[in-house]
């Protein structure tokens, strides 16, 4: 009996396959050949499941960004009495990708970015990505901010600036994160000056 294949297994593989070529090398360094020989399938096996190499790209830049998301729900799961704002911190660390381990993976995130610039499919990706963080991040600002009602409702009375706008804090968030992301890689600046860039600007959003 012929032994049944898992494509959505297989699809896996291969994007991680295109996404350690893409660490080593580059995207422009990335072919059908390669990533079947570091996947071990054939080449017909990648052409079955893409194809097109833009199709595959597209599918492993979904899959990294998957694979962050994941990630930050991960960390909320973990600690679901935690603030809003505790989330939010949580979050666009993971998002940021500042840690040691996510250090290739941030490398190819940024490999990817570039040349959605001169590709509308890749680009498309990307936006949806971004579109979905943005609206994570937005939620929680917002619930952050219900979280100090009482403080929002006297700031008539304390001079308190008007209430945060969560969508476009969100989007700050989120370019700031990925700015980050960008100086660590480059050696502009340690994850711990990252890190403490992103707190401090978080600190300065939840106490508005």
């Amino acid at each position: 009996m012929p032994r049944q294949v898992d494509h959505a297994d297989r699809r896996r593989r291969i994007a991680d396959a295109v996404c350690e070529l893409a660490d080593e090398r580059g995207l422009e360094g990335v072919t059908l050949r390669d990533v079947a020989a570091r996947a071990e399938v054939s080449m017909g096996a990648v052409q079955r499941c893409f194809r097109t190499k833009e199709e595959m790209l597209v599918f492993a830049l979904g899959h990294i960004g998957e694979r962050i998301g994941a990630r930050v729900r991960a960390r909320l799961v973990r600690s679901p009495a935690q603030s809003a704002g505790t989330a939010l911190g949580h979050a666009a660390t993971e998002v940021a990708l500042l840690r040691e381990e996510h250090r290739a993976e941030a490398r190819v995130w940024l490999a990817f970015v570039a040349q959605a610039a001169v590709s509308e499919v890749l680009a498309r990706t990307v936006q949806a990505n971004y579109t979905a963080l943005t609206e994570s991040f937005a939620r929680l600002i917002e619930e952050a901010g219900a979280d100090t009602g009482g403080a929002a409702e006297a700031g008539a009375d304390t001079g308190r600036a008007a209430p945060l706008d969560p969508r476009r804090e969100a989007r700050a968030l989120l370019a700031l994160a990925d700015g980050l992301t960008t100086h660590v890689l480059i050696g502009h600046l340690t994850p711990r000056e990252a890190r403490e860039v992103l707190h401090t600007h978080l600190a300065r959003l939840l106490s508005q």
